[in-house]
């Protein structure tokens, strides 16, 4: 059995027991989420899709942890104008695992 869900505007394929990274969520670590954006569930060989979301399916997960992506550094230079600048970016996660997929 596996779901694709939509979290923070990424889609995902998740399993049962998978621990997936999405966007920052709002949530303590240890508490479970309902995640209502379902828009594909696979059962046995039974395909359900949704158009564009599944009214009777939610995958229930726990927060594990909040994260810090790896640093993704933007440079830029302009060559004889002696002109540079250099950003970095550390994107916040939230690391989740799945427990639960449920079709009504």
């Amino acid at each position: 059995m596996y779901a694709v869900i939509e979290v923070g505007g990424k889609q995902y394929k998740v399993k049962p027991n998978d621990i997936i990274e999405v966007e920052k969520q709002n949530d303590k670590p240890g508490s479970a989420i309902r995640l209502e954006k379902v828009l594909l569930v696979s059962q046995d060989e039974k395909l359900e899709v949704g158009q564009p979301y599944l009214k009777q399916a939610k995958v229930t997960a726990e927060v594990i942890r909040d994260i810090k992506a790896p640093k993704v550094v933007s440079f830029k230079y302009k060559r004889r104008k002696s002109s540079h600048w250099k950003k970095g970016h550390r994107q916040q996660l939230t690391r989740i695992k799945i427990k639960d997929i449920e079709l009504s």
